[in-house]
């Protein structure tokens, strides 16, 4: 029974850490940069949903604060996009890096200077409650999170399969130039996934908030997702999620039969072995091309 109640709190961690993964995923294959300030728009996401929800702030209905917080995150990464990491364009590829971690420390300054450095908790209709199968005793938020994170999974997929726009998204990341000839508007379409990065990051930081208290270095939480991208495949969508339920399912269990410290450091430990054994993704699909 223990080992049920770790694996459950394992793949309800790993389905946050798989959404932020999937945020790193998606700006890679489209730009071929890496956005080390998705931890921090998760972050930042989790504090706009709080302040529209806290009674102590403004006090909207959970749903709908979700929903604004969601869009209002959106704007967020689509003007990250143009305004500031548009204008790089031709840069090298570690000039967005450090761009994206600088932005990362003026978001959580940023967060800090508004709610303050104190660990708060978002208020939510299902804490505290929980679902008793037999001595198996499953969270409410639990549920919530996994079940969010198989919904979302779902939409994703059916949207970039099946919509217009999805299938310009997965062109313009496989070839950018090809696209462009194609009457795809690029630059646009990247403004676009940066928007739907910064969303995905809100709903991932609303089902981590609902698990537990939120503070400004909750963006730090990043790090770990990026190792979860990593140990997934770097190009693979699927990869990203796999990554993430890989990483929160061994956390809980080398804190548990190794010891308490070693479930910071599994992660990586995972991401160094997978990088020395299959350098692209334990899922990613390596293709050749012909010169």
């Amino acid at each position: 029974m223990e080992v049920a109640q770790l694996l459950l709190g394992g793949i309800s961690v790993g389905c946050v850490y798989g959404l932020v993964a999937l945020g790193f995923v998606l700006i890679y294959k489209a730009t071929e940069s890496v956005n080390f300030a998705q931890g921090d728009l998760m972050m930042l996401g989790a504090f706009i949903t709080l302040q529209f929800v806290n009674t102590a702030y403004w006090g909207l209905p959970f749903w709908l604060g979700v929903l604004l917080a969601v869009l209002v995150m959106a704007v967020v990464g689509y003007l990250m996009e143009a305004l500031v990491i548009r204008r790089l364009f031709g840069q090298p590829q570690f000039a967005v890096v450090i761009l994206t971690i600088a932005i990362g420390f003026v978001l959580r300054f940023a967060a800090g200077f508004i709610w303050g450095h104190e660990p708060l908790t978002l208020e939510t209709p299902f804490a505290g409650r929980n679902v008793a199968l037999g001595r198996l005793v499953i969270g409410v938020d639990e549920i919530f999170v996994i079940g969010a994170t198989v919904v979302l999974t779902g939409t994703l997929y059916l949207f970039f399969a099946r919509t217009r726009l999805g299938v310009a998204m997965q062109a313009a990341s496989q070839n950018q130039l090809a696209a462009y000839y194609m009457g795809v508007p690029v630059k646009r379409i990247h403004g676009l996934i940066w928007a739907l990065s910064g969303g995905i990051a809100t709903i991932a930081g609303v089902l981590f908030a609902s698990r537990g208290s939120i503070d400004p270095n909750l963006g730090l939480l990043g790090i770990k997702a990026f190792a979860a991208a990593v140990i997934g495949g770097f190009g693979s969508l699927p990869g990203a999620l796999a990554g993430g339920l890989i990483v929160g399912i061994v956390e809980p269990f080398a804190g548990r039969y190794i010891a308490a410290g070693y479930s910071q450091i599994m992660p990586y430990a995972i991401m160094l072995v997978v990088l020395v054994l299959r350098p692209n993704g334990l899922f990613a699909q390596v293709q050749s091309k012909k010169v």
